[in-house]
């Protein structure tokens, strides 16, 4: 049986526009996978705690160091990079917020980089460990951005999860959201038409 991991990062959960558009592929995953699990991780609804010197002390003490308080900081890590790992197939619906992720977003991946779990060094450098998974990303941004300059998302998106491991990732964008009702439809149409040949395929596979 395949997991799917969907993670929503927009502030609106799933009233976001990346998350509806997230959740179209999700739908046509479901129909290829009858039998799978959709697991759900909400960033609006069950934020990941941001990074700060309490739970990074946390992480570098040696387990039979740790306190009550930093075991469980760690034990709720570990329990966000076991969920990752179960999945076959993630999913991340990405807004652009001021040119750049949501904080939120950046908390979970600052709980899931740990070294000796999802990624380890050499001496020719990091390894990761998080491997044979898909990842599909949905982008959803006001303005428009995708191969320019000002798209930091993309190239920050694929070399974290291309450091943890996850380097089959595929992107759709829905972009000019805020430039207009007439855009906007625009993008929309656009990015169902790419989802759906992404679900057409999945389809094809099952």
């Amino acid at each position: 049986m395949k997991t799917l991991l969907e993670i929503r990062s927009s502030i609106f959960s799933d009233g976001g526009q990346s998350s509806r558009l997230a959740e179209r592929f999700v739908a046509t995953w479901r129909e290829a996978n009858p039998a799978g699990n959709v697991v759900v991780r909400d960033l609006a609804r069950d934020p990941v705690p941001h990074l700060d010197g309490v739970r990074f002390g946390a992480f570098i003490t040696k387990p039979a160091e740790r306190t009550p308080e930093q075991q469980a900081i760690v034990t709720y890590s570990d329990g966000l990079i076991a969920e990752l790992k179960r999945a076959d197939v993630v999913v991340l619906g990405l807004p652009m917020y001021n040119f750049g992720l949501p904080s939120t977003l950046k908390a979970y991946f600052d709980h899931i980089a740990c070294v000796g779990e999802t990624t380890r060094y050499t001496e020719k450098g990091p390894i990761g460990l998080v491997t044979g998974k898909e990842v599909y990303v949905f982008a959803a941004r006001g303005g428009l951005y995708a191969g320019t300059a000002r798209d930091t998302q993309t190239p920050y998106i694929r070399d974290f999860l291309g450091f943890l491991g996850m380097n089959n990732v595929e992107f759709v964008y829905a972009e000019g959201l805020a430039m207009g009702d007439v855009s906007k439809a625009q993008a929309i149409v656009k990015a169902h038409s790419e989802i759906d040949r992404l679900g057409s395929v999945q389809l094809a596979a099952a």
